[in-house]
């Protein structure tokens, strides 16, 4: 007859290996899309303070869709920084269509991948 302790000592590393192996065999996380929706129908866009509202409706979208990070990550705070102005900067690329966009009641949408 076996040696029990031998039996239950290998049946652990066999189910430890297995543990440990599982995440080897996880599908990576990929990149997720998120969009936020800027509604303009209510602005003025011809004056001074409906375009201010039209920049901090944009500014509030893109911090929306890229999140925030810990105080103490400071990479991670740089890379939200950089998804904020690469989706401010993907809105607002052309202005001139943007504001026409804008001045007929378009829905802008700020997107972002992370």
């Amino acid at each position: 007859m076996k040696n029990p302790y031998l039996i239950a000592l290998t049946a652990g590393l066999i189910t430890a290996a297995a543990i440990k192996a599982v995440p080897a065999y996880a599908e990576p996380v990929g990149t997720q899309t998120f969009v936020s929706r800027v509604q303009t129908s209510d602005l003025d866009l011809s004056s001074a303070s409906g375009s201010r509202q039209l920049q901090q409706r944009l500014t509030l979208a893109a911090r929306e869709v890229c999140g925030t990070a810990s105080d103490a990550d400071v990479a991670g705070k740089n890379d939200v920084r950089k998804c904020r102005d690469d989706a401010l900067a993907r809105a607002t690329g052309d202005q001139a269509a943007l504001l026409t966009a804008a001045s007929r009641g378009a829905v802008i949408a700020i997107t972002a991948s992370r």
